[in-house]
């Protein structure tokens, strides 16, 4: 649960999407997880890592054909804390993982520039 002293912050933006077109919500089945675990027992524990890569995947391309389309999008991770108010409302079956909320709609604002660290510091190259 989100603590009483933060909840108003919470609510306000859990709020704000309101005023977004749609919303996309990611999900991973459980069950084709666990079936294809059984299946490949020698890499039962890379099927969770691949799944969340694939989920991330599309995640990435349904945001960027968004954008290529004018709209402005926002991901989010409330979960696990609307996992059940969300599965009951819309009907999903318990299988189902939620991962992610792509909230998506008109831009009201352009993003601001991250301060992000130099990328020789993020990534390396070998050669």
């Amino acid at each position: 649960m989100v603590p009483e002293d933060a909840f108003a912050k919470t609510e306000e933006k859990v709020d704000s999407f309101k005023a977004g077109y749609g919303t996309v919500l990611f999900y991973e089945d459980k069950t084709i997880i666990r079936g294809l675990e059984n299946q490949f027992e020698l890499y039962k524990d890379n099927f969770v890592p691949w799944a969340y890569q694939g989920n991330a995947m599309l995640q990435f391309i349904i945001w960027t054909a968004l954008d290529s389309e004018g709209l402005g999008a926002s991901l989010q991770h409330y979960n696990p804390l609307i996992d059940d108010e969300v599965a009951e409302a819309f009907n999903i079956d318990k299988n189902y993982k939620l991962i992610g909320q792509l909230v998506f709609g008109n831009p009201e604002k352009v993003s601001g520039e991250r301060n992000r660290s130099e990328l020789a510091s993020r990534v390396t190259i070998i050669e």
